[in-house]
């Protein structure tokens, strides 16, 4: 049981990373359940969404700006992956189900949140020569929305697909299997090691797997698995949970299906309205984002009610007749500062990868190649991550008075989606109330620094967000 390289997950991030090292004729190990529960890829719509997920407070940052550095490399490669993965699975099932990424600006949700948003993917693919145009909105294959919520605009971003995540999960485990990998279907537990340098990992049942490199890729489990590595886990951004529901639906007129992703513009905490094709009449529509301290395994029926609804009535109006397939839940990672945890972490050979909140599919063939050149001691000379090394000081992304304000306006772009009817007068005294809300809870969880939007507002309503923030913040205190 001794491995060049243990690989700790069973996502698309995990399963990524451990087929290219196996790829590159290391002894690799992968352990982690394959039920894949609390997963986010097992319930992702996996767009290869890069300049589609752009928004207004992303490109203001550096930090932000590198995520999306990520994102375009990552868009990329796909097309060469997937012929990898098919090369060395042997499985031929088309992997992409929907051909580009249509972007609806509708009624649905709010000037604030959803035109600012629209304009600032219009303009990042104006900034960076992506090819796009503009479309009506009337003309999308699958768009019949409901008359109180039509669209206004549109854009068709010609590069931008999606794929099936499950068949990409069987294709990862194929191909990592059919490279000389092997898989562990269990969970780890912690970490082995000696004099503070890696020796291996120990699992549930207390199995013992040795390797001088490991890097783990449990997406928001990742640092429960460090738990006893209290001086170090202490300095590293906690991960909480992004909660999301999704389903798949059985389409009463196969005939008109999307042959492309439909989706509006990141609104409300989570990446906006999408539905994507799966073939065989089935479309997948979601997500959802609720944030947690801990991950969630059931969907609510607050959750089902909401994004249903949605989809009826922002992108066709016969989804009401349309048959549920399945509901899936899954688990985002986002960290204290709402950036990746991605590199070495206190103990010689440790690495993490996670963090990537609603990227981490998308940029699985990025992190697979990024962290294989790092453990084999090669260069990276495409892009550097070094800003999101997993032990250090809170990331700045937008200043208090701008992360309060989103917070509020995102918090009242979920009453709008729910076409809520509000009397004149009222709407600017929420506003306010949420302001106030959110500028008393950012000032008592600290004086310094301030977590992102997300969490400022569901920190609110669950003190152990709060808690495990302050204790972050406290280990940076000069």
């Amino acid at each position: 049981m001794n491995y060049d390289v243990i690989v700790v997950g069973s996502g698309a991030i995990a399963g990524s990373i451990a087929y290219e090292l196996a790829s590159r004729q290391l002894k690799v190990c992968r352990l982690g359940r394959l039920d894949r529960s609390n997963a986010a890829s097992k319930a992702a719509g996996a767009m290869n969404g890069c300049f589609g997920e752009v928004t207004s407070g992303l490109v203001a940052s550096d930090y932000g700006k590198l995520k999306l550095k990520m994102d375009r490399i990552a868009k990329d490669r796909w097309s060469i992956w997937a012929q990898r993965l098919v090369a060395s699975s042997g499985d031929t099932r088309p992997l992409f189900t929907a051909k580009g990424t249509h972007v609806i600006l509708n009624t649905a949700g709010m000037a604030a949140v959803d035109s600012v948003n629209y304009d600032a993917i219009e303009s990042t693919l104006r900034e960076y020569n992506e090819p796009y145009e503009v479309v009506d909105p009337q003309s999308i294959k699958g768009m019949k929305a409901n008359d109180l919520v039509r669209s206004l605009k549109g854009l068709y971003i010609s590069e931008e697909h999606a794929l099936n995540s499950h068949i990409l999960l069987e294709m990862l485990d194929a191909a990592f299997l059919r490279e000389g990998g092997e898989i562990v279907d269990n969970n780890v537990k912690r970490v082995l090691t000696e004099n503070g340098t890696i020796t291996g990992v120990e699992t549930v049942d207390g199995a013992r797997f040795t390797a001088n490199k490991v890097v783990i890729a449990a997406g928001v489990q990742s640092l429960d698995i460090l738990s006893d590595q209290l001086s170090i886990v202490q300095k590293i951004p906690p991960l909480f949970a992004g909660y999301g529901v999704s389903v798949l639906l059985k389409v009463k007129n196969p005939d008109e299906l999307p042959t492309s992703v439909i989706r509006t513009p990141n609104r409300a905490f989570a990446c906006g309205l999408h539905c994507v094709p799966r073939g065989d009449g089935v479309l997948y529509v979601g997500a959802t984002n609720l944030l947690s301290n801990q991950p969630r395994t059931h969907a609510t029926v607050a959750t089902i009610q909401f994004l249903v609804e949605c989809a009826y009535n922002q992108i066709n109006v016969d989804l009401f007749e349309a048959e549920v397939l399945a509901i899936q839940v899954g688990n985002r990672p986002i960290s204290a500062d709402g950036f990746p945890l991605i590199g070495e972490c206190g103990i010689d050979g440790l690495w993490l990868v996670t963090g990537t909140y609603r990227d981490g599919l998308h940029q699985s063939p990025l992190l697979a190649d990024y962290a294989a050149n790092a453990l084999m001691g090669l260069p990276n000379l495409e892009i550097d991550l070094g800003d999101f090394t997993p032990i250090r000081r809170p990331l700045i992304g937008l200043d208090r008075d701008m992360t309060i304000l989103e917070a509020a306006q995102q918090t009242a772009a979920m009453g709008y989606e729910c076409l809520w009817n509000i009397r004149p007068g009222w709407n600017e005294l929420i506003h306010e109330c949420l302001l106030n809300k959110y500028r008393a809870q950012v000032e008592s969880i600290d004086a310094i620094y301030t977590p992102p939007p997300d969490l400022v507002a569901f920190s609110c309503h669950d003190e152990q967000i709060t808690k495990r923030l302050r204790d972050y913040y406290n280990c940076w205190k000069e």
